[in-house]
C-alpha cells in the first residue's frame, strides 16, 4: 500500500481531532471523520466551502479567518483558541493549528493543513475554577473584622484583605511584598518571634498565639493570630495563611472586670473595717444620751454632732456593704406579703429627724385601700428612705416634700416629689449609675454621700420586678422619683 494511502487512512482514523486541508483561498479540500464528528458536516456537505463557515459572525465581519491564513503564510504556522460554530449553530471552544503547505520543489504555497480540538470542557473547568477563586477572593476581602492574608514560605506578604487594612493600617500596595515581621514590636523581632511562628506552623501545621502587635502608625493592639501552613498537592510548602483578630476591646473589658472585682473586694474590706470602730462610738453616744441631765449643754451639743455624724457614717458604710453584696450577688430578698402603707410609714419615721431639722413640710397622700406586694419589707423601706434622704438633702430649708402612693393597673406606684435643686435633663439618664452625683449641684448639707443610694435603689427595685425613674424640668425646679412594683396576686385580684 502506498505511503500516501496509509497516511490518509491514519488521518481518517483520528476521531478526536478535526483534520482537514484548505486550498490557498481557504476552501475545504479534505475532511476526516474527526472533523465530521466535531463540526457536524459530512464530507459531501463541506468540501468546496470556505472555512469561514466555522467562525462566529463577528469574527467573520472583522476578517479574522483571512488574518489566520495571512499569519500562517507569513510564519509557516499559526495557533489560536476561540469560539467556533458547528453545523447546528451551537458553539464550542476550539484550539486550532494552521500550517502552511508548500511545494518542496518550488516553495510555492500549496494550501493549509488545519487541526482543530474541542476544548469546551477544559474551558468550562477553567471558568468554574476562576469563578470559584473570584468568589473566594470576594469573600475574604469582605471580611472586615479579621485580617486574612497569605505569606510565602519566607514570610513575605502575598495578599491583603480589607480587614487587614482596617486592623493594621496598611493598604495592599504598601504592604504586599514586605516581611510580616513589620507587625511585631522591635523587642519581639530581636527575640526572633516572627521566625518562631513560621517554624511552629511548619512543624505542626498550625500555630496560634495572642500578644501585642504594631499598626502602621506605631500604635499597639492586642491580637489573636493563627498561622496555618499551606502545601501543594505534591506536599511542597506553598506558604502560610495568617488570620489576625483585634482583641484589644475584649482585653480592656477583661482588665476592667478584674479591676471592678478588686474594687468590690476593697469596698467590702473597707466597709467591714470601718464598722469596727463605729460600734464603740455609738455605745459611747448612747451612754451620754442616757445621762442627759448630768451632761453640760455644751457637751450635749457636741454629743448630738457626734450622734448625727455616726449615723451618717453608718449609713455610708451600710451602702458600701450593699454595693459589694450587689456586685457579688449576695443580696437575698426575704419575701413576704408587704403593705406598702407600712413601708411608707416606716421610712418616713426613719428620715423624719432629717426632714424636721431642715424644716421641710412633708405632705403624705395614701389611698384608703391596702396595696400589698410580694417583697422584702426592709429592702423596700431602704429604697424609699434613700429617695427621702436625697429629697431632704437637695431641697433648701423650708421646702416641700410630697410622698404619694397609688394603684396603677396591676402595679403600685410610690412617688417622692421635692421643691429642691432639680436635675438637668442630660443628667437624668446617668443619675442611677454607681458613684454618680449631679455635676455642679452641691448638696445643701455637708453629708453628700458616695453616690450609691440611687444605684442601690434601682437594683433593689429591679430585684422586686419593678421599675424606677426620675423626672425634673431642670435646675431649681425640683425633682420627682417614682418606682413601681407589681401588686401581689391576691391584691391584684
Amino acid at each position: 500500500m502506498p505511503i500516501e494511502q496509509r497516511l490518509q487512512l491514519l488521518v481518517e482514523a483520528v476521531v478526536d481531532y478535526g483534520i482537514f486541508v484548505l486550498d490557498t483561498d481557504g476552501r475545504v479540500s479534505s475532511w476526516n471523520s474527526g472533523a465530521q464528528k466535531l463540526k457536524g458536516w459530512t464530507r459531501e456537505e463541506i468540501v468546496g466551502r470556505h472555512f469561514s463557515v466555522f467562525y462566529p459572525p463577528d469574527a467573520v465581519a472583522r476578517g479574522w479567518p483571512d488574518e489566520e491564513l495571512r499569519r500562517a503564510t507569513a510564519d509557516g504556522r499559526f495557533e489560536d483558541e476561540g469560539w467556533r460554530i458547528r453545523k447546528d449553530g451551537s458553539r464550542f471552544w476550539a484550539n486550532v493549528v494552521i500550517t502552511a503547505l508548500r511545494d518542496p520543489a518550488t516553495g510555492e504555497l500549496a494550501g493549509f493543513a488545519k487541526v482543530t480540538r474541542d476544548l469546551t470542557e477544559r474551558r468550562r473547568h477553567e471558568e468554574e475554577l476562576s469563578a470559584g477563586e473570584e468568589r473566594l477572593r470576594l469573600l475574604v476581602d469582605s471580611i472586615s473584622d479579621h485580617a486574612v492574608f497569605m505569606l510565602d514560605e519566607n514570610g513575605l506578604i502575598q495578599s491583603w484583605n480589607r480587614g487587614a487594612e482596617l486592623i493594621n493600617g496598611y493598604t495592599g500596595s504598601e504592604i504586599v511584598g514586605q516581611h510580616f515581621s513589620v507587625f511585631f514590636s522591635p523587642e519581639d523581632r530581636l527575640a526572633g518571634k516572627p521566625e518562631r511562628e513560621l517554624a511552629q506552623a511548619r512543624a505542626h501545621g498550625r500555630f496560634e498565639d495572642q500578644g501585642w502587635r504594631v499598626r502602621k502608625d506605631g500604635s499597639r493592639f492586642w491580637g489573636k493570630v493563627v498561622v496555618t501552613a499551606v502545601y501543594r498537592r505534591d506536599g511542597q510548602l506553598l506558604g502560610f495563611a495568617k488570620v489576625t483578630q483585634d482583641l484589644s476591646l475584649l482585653r480592656r473589658l477583661e482588665d476592667l472586670e478584674r479591676s471592678t472585682q478588686r474594687t468590690n473586694e476593697f469596698l467590702a474590706m473597707l466597709a467591714h473595717e470601718l464598722r469596727n470602730p463605729l460600734a464603740p462610738i455609738r455605745n459611747a453616744v448612747t451612754i451620754l444620751q442616757k445621762i442627759d441631765e448630768q451632761v453640760p449643754p455644751q457637751v450635749r451639743r457636741l454629743r448630738d454632732i457626734v450622734d448625727r455624724q455616726v449615723s451618717q457614717l453608718t449609713r455610708l458604710v451600710d451602702d458600701l456593704l450593699d454595693v459589694s453584696r450587689l456586685a457579688t450577688g449576695k443580696i437575698k430578698l426575704r419575701r413576704e406579703l408587704v403593705d406598702m402603707g407600712d413601708v411608707v410609714t416606716r421610712s418616713i419615721e426613719t428620715v423624719r429627724p432629717l426632714i424636721e431639722a431642715r424644716r421641710h413640710e412633708l405632705v403624705l397622700q395614701h389611698p384608703p385601700e391596702r396595696l400589698v406586694v410580694d417583697g422584702d419589707a426592709t429592702r423596700l423601706a431602704q429604697v424609699l428612705q434613700n429617695l427621702l434622704v436625697n429629697a431632704a438633702k437637695y431641697t433648701p430649708e423650708g421646702g416641700e416634700i410630697h410622698v404619694s402612693t397609688r394603684r396603677v393597673g396591676r402595679d403600685v406606684e410610690v412617688a417622692v416629689q421635692d421643691s429642691g435643686r432639680g436635675i438637668e435633663p442630660q443628667e437624668l439618664e446617668h443619675i442611677f449609675e454607681l458613684f454618680t452625683q449631679v455635676e455642679g449641684a452641691q448638696p445643701a448639707t455637708a453629708d453628700s454621700g458616695l453616690g450609691v443610694g440611687l444605684a442601690l435603689a434601682r437594683a433593689l427595685v429591679h430585684m422586686h420586678g419593678g421599675s424606677i425613674r426620675a423626672q425634673s424640668e431642670g435646675t431649681g425646679r425640683g425633682a420627682t422619683f417614682r418606682f413601681r412594683l407589681p401588686l401581689a396576686h391576691q391584691a391584684s385580684a
